[in-house]
């Protein structure tokens, strides 16, 4: 009995993780993440416009390192763009410090600045953030931020580019 009992298991831990294989294999897969965005360039052109870090942050989603941006401490009144195509993503009027060392923000400046994703990268699901006008990855979203939203849109600075006024 103990064998049968043994074989099925097996059996059955074999065919969920056949069934869930193709939809581990497109995490993170550019199919999976094809989309048509407004503003759209080749490898080459984002290369060119924008810096390294830019474009490991934005392109190849990456994160940067807590602490690192000088957009963290930004309190001035203005508006937070994409780095990339300089949609307008982030008022100052919704900034607050979260205390994890990158830009956080409780809600973007309007309902079609920004989409989200799902993203399974560390192992558990998380929600990613991206430009709406090019796709860059702009950071994540929890549900840990201040009212009214209780979202945090913890956001790479390298992501934004700063407009006062």
């Amino acid at each position: 009995m103990t064998g049968k009992t043994t074989s099925r298991r097996h059996f059955l831990g074999w065919l969920g993780a056949g069934a869930a294989l193709p939809a581990l294999a497109a995490c993170g897969s550019a199919e999976a993440k094809a989309e048509n965005f407004r503003i759209s360039y080749s490898d080459a052109e984002w290369r060119k416009r924008l810096t390294d870090a830019q474009y490991r942050v934005l392109r190849q989603e990456a994160t940067e390192r807590p602490y690192t941006s000088p957009l963290n401490d930004e309190k001035r009144k203005g508006t937070f763009v994409c780095a990339g195509c300089n949609n307008r993503l982030y008022s100052s009027a919704a900034k607050y410090d979260s205390r994890t060392g990158w830009p956080s923000f409780w809600k973007a400046i309007d309902s079609g600045a920004v989409g989200t994703s799902t993203d399974y990268k560390i192992g558990y699901p998380r929600t990613e953030v991206h430009c709406a006008d090019c796709g860059g990855h702009l950071g994540h979203i929890f549900n840990d931020g201040p009212q009214p939203t209780g979202k945090r849109h913890c956001i790479n600075g390298l992501a934004l580019k700063f407009l006062a006024g």
